[in-house]
C-alpha cells in the first residue's frame, strides 16, 4: 500500500480508537454524578466532553512514553500500528456492550505489543518499560485509589456527622460538580495523550518524524476533539455499572471517589504514567462504597472486573497479533483486517441495539426476576 495512504489510513483509526475511548470512559468522570443526581446526563458527558479536550493540552509526557518507550520504533511499521489499533479497538467495543469497565489503555498497549511481537519479535518490546509503566501500575492504582478513598469517605462521614443531613446533601451535591469536572480533565490530560503517542509513533516508523520526536499541535487537537466527541456521546452501559450496581452511592461518596480519581490521574499523568483512568476511578468508587457505614458492595462484581482488567491485555494482543500476521500480506492483508474490523465492530453495535441504554434510562437499574418457590 501507497505509503502516505497507510498513514492516513492509521492516523484515521487511531482516532476511531480514541473515540471508542472518550464513550467508554465517560463513566470515569461522571457516574457517580449521574447517579446522584448531581448532574443531568447529557449536562454530565457535555461537560465531561469540553474538559477532556481541555485537558489534552496539558501535558504531553504519556504520549512521548507511548511514542518512545513501549517498543522498538525502528522494528515495526504503521501497518503493526494498524493492526494493533484494531485489537484495541474490539476490545472497547466487546466490553463496552457488556457494560465492563475495562481499560481503553491496556486495551491499546495490548494490540500494539500482540502486533509487533508478531512483525519484530520479542526484543521489540520493551518489556522494562512494559512492566514499570503498565503492569505494576495497573495492580498499584487500583488498590491505592480504593484505599484513599475508603480513608477519605469514612473521615467525610465522621466529620459531618453531627450536621443536618439534608444540608450536607445539597453542599456535597454542589462539590461533585467540581470534583466530576476535575475527573473529567485529568482523563483528557492522560488518555488522550495516549492516541497522541500512537499517532506520533506512526509518523516515526513511517519516516515523516524523526525518533524522539513530540506530538506536533495538530495530532494534539485532533486527538483530543476525539476523545470529547466520545465522551459526549455517553457509554451509558458502562455509567449505569459504576453508578448503580456497585453500591448504592451518596453524594459524600460521590465527591471522594471523584477527588481521589482526579488526585491519583494527574499526579500519574505528571510522572508521564500511561495509567488506566478506569481502573483508578472503579477503585475508587467502590473504596468510597466501603466507606460508608452499613453500605452494601458489590463485591462480586469487583472479582468480575478483576478478571476482565486481567485479561483485556493479552485478549487485545491476541487479536492485534492476528491482525498483524494478515496485515503483513501487502495491500489485500490490510483491507482484509479493515473489513473484518469493520464487520465486527458493526455486529457489536446491532447486538448493543436489542437492550438500548441511554441518557433517558441510564439511571433505571433493571429488577431481577423474581424467584420462583421450591414446588
Amino acid at each position: 500500500m501507497n505509503a502516505p495512504i497507510l498513514i492516513v489510513l492509521v492516523i484515521a483509526t487511531a482516532l476511531v480508537f480514541d473515540f471508542t475511548n472518550g464513550f467508554h470512559d465517560t463513566a470515569n468522570a461522571m457516574a457517580t454524578s449521574i447517579a446522584t443526581g448531581a448532574l443531568r446526563p447529557k449536562v454530565a458527558a457535555a461537560i465531561a466532553g469540553v474538559l477532556n479536550l481541555a485537558g489534552a493540552f496539558l501535558s504531553v509526557e504519556v504520549a512521548r512514553t507511548i511514542a518512545g518507550g513501549l517498543v522498538d520504533d525502528t522494528r515495526i511499521t504503521p501497518v503493526v500500528v494498524f493492526a494493533g489499533l484494531v485489537g484495541a479497538i474490539l476490545w472497547n467495543l466487546l466490553t463496552w456492550l457488556f457494560g465492563l469497565p475495562s481499560s481503553s489503555s491496556h486495551a491499546l498497549f495490548g494490540g500494539l505489543i500482540g502486533a509487533t511481537l508478531v512483525a519484530g519479535g520479542f526484543g521489540a518490546v520493551h518489556v522494562d518499560a512494559v512492566v514499570g509503566k503498565i503492569l505494576l501500575p495497573a495492580v498499584i492504582s487500583p488498590l491505592l485509589a480504593g484505599l484513599v478513598a475508603l480513608t477519605v469517605t469514612f473521615l467525610a462521614y465522621r466529620i459531618t456527622a453531627r450536621a443536618d443531613r439534608a444540608t450536607v446533601h445539597r453542599a456535597f451535591r454542589l462539590c461533585q460538580v467540581l470534583s466530576a469536572s476535575m475527573v473529567a480533565l485529568a482523563h483528557g490530560a492522560n488518555d488522550a495523550q495516549k492516541t497522541m503517542g500512537v499517532i506520533t509513533l506512526t509518523l516515526v516508523t513511517g519516516g515523516v518524524l524523526v525518533p524522539g520526536s513530540g506530538p506536533p499541535f495538530w495530532v494534539i487537537a485532533a486527538t483530543g476533539m476525539a476523545i470529547a466527541i466520545g465522551t459526549y456521546m455517553g457509554g451509558w452501559r458502562i455509567i449505569r455499572t459504576l453508578g448503580h450496581r456497585v453500591s448504592t452511592i451518596h453524594t459524600t461518596q460521590g465527591f471522594t471517589a471523584e477527588t481521589t480519581s482526579a488526585a491519583v490521574i494527574l499526579t500519574s499523568t505528571h510522572l508521564g504514567l500511561p495509567l488506566s483512568t478506569t481502573q483508578v476511578c472503579t477503585g475508587s468508587i467502590f473504596g468510597a462504597g466501603a466507606g460508608r457505614s452499613r453500605a452494601t458492595v458489590q463485591w462480586g462484581l469487583a472479582g468480575r472486573m478483576a478478571v476482565t482488567w486481567a485479561v483485556t491485555l493479552p485478549a487485545a494482543a491476541a487479536v492485534g497479533a492476528m491482525a498483524s500476521a494478515v496485515a503483513a500480506h501487502g495491500t489485500g492483508g490490510v483491507v482484509a483486517v479493515a473489513v473484518a474490523g469493520v464487520a465486527l465492530g458493526g455486529g457489536i453495535y446491532a447486538a448493543s441495539r436489542r437492550n438500548p441504554v441511554s441518557a433517558l434510562n441510564v439511571n433505571d437499574v433493571p429488577t431481577p426476576p423474581p424467584v420462583r418457590a421450591a414446588a
